[in-house]
């Protein structure tokens, strides 16, 4: 057996220039994809669809989610995108159903939105419920708050979400839209 042939210098510049360009292009998907994804987490992204500007957005903007005394806001991509890398990019990629029915003006009025909305509303239920409410558990810490400013029900309810017997979107589901008619279905949320 001969020895293992050396690459020339030419090809190991050829390699080298090869890895380089790799590098550099990598870099700029995962910039152009950085760039992508926080510009449609932004609140006007999110409203240039008129469904969303005159429905959820007209809902939104009065509560105490987006105005408060201390400032503190909690935008769309907040509440409704998850806060790590797989979780995003699922729900990005999950998003193209939104996209669709924006084309296909399965939501494009008032009245049309309003027939979905219960529909809509319980597959974001279903999706905090599977996921412990990680959402709101991003900003709202069941160990940092106060319980003996709250009231007697809040507090008993808080409880349940430190032994796991609960979840925030069970109570909360409400918050920031109106709540849909047509009631709810064992399992949507829980009332007590």
């Amino acid at each position: 057996m001969g020895a293992a042939r050396q690459p020339t210098g030419k090809l190991k510049s050829l390699l080298s220039w090869g890895s380089l360009a790799l590098l550099l292009v990598g870099g700029l998907v995962f910039a152009g994809g950085k760039y992508a994804i926080d510009q449609t987490n932004t609140v006007e992204f999110c409203i240039s669809c008129h469904e969303m500007k005159d429905n959820n957005f007209e809902e939104y903007k009065d509560t105490i989610h987006a105005r408060n005394r201390t400032g503190v806001k909690a935008t769309c991509s907040d509440c409704h995108v998850p806060h790590d890398f797989v979780g995003t990019t699922i729900r990005k990629i999950k998003a193209a159903n939104d996209v669709f029915h924006h084309v296909a003006g399965t939501v494009d009025t008032k009245e049309k939105f309003e027939a979905h909305r219960l529909e809509l509303a319980r597959r974001v239920w279903l999706r905090m419920k599977e996921t412990d409410s990680q959402e709101c558990r991003h900003c709202h810490d069941i160990k940092a708050m106060a319980p003996e400013m709250q009231g007697k029900t809040a507090q008993k309810q808080h409880q349940k979400l430190l032994s796991g017997e609960r979840t925030c979107i069970d109570c909360h589901y409400g918050i920031a839209h109106k709540e849909p008619e047509g009631g709810l279905e064992p399992g949507d949320v829980v009332r007590n």
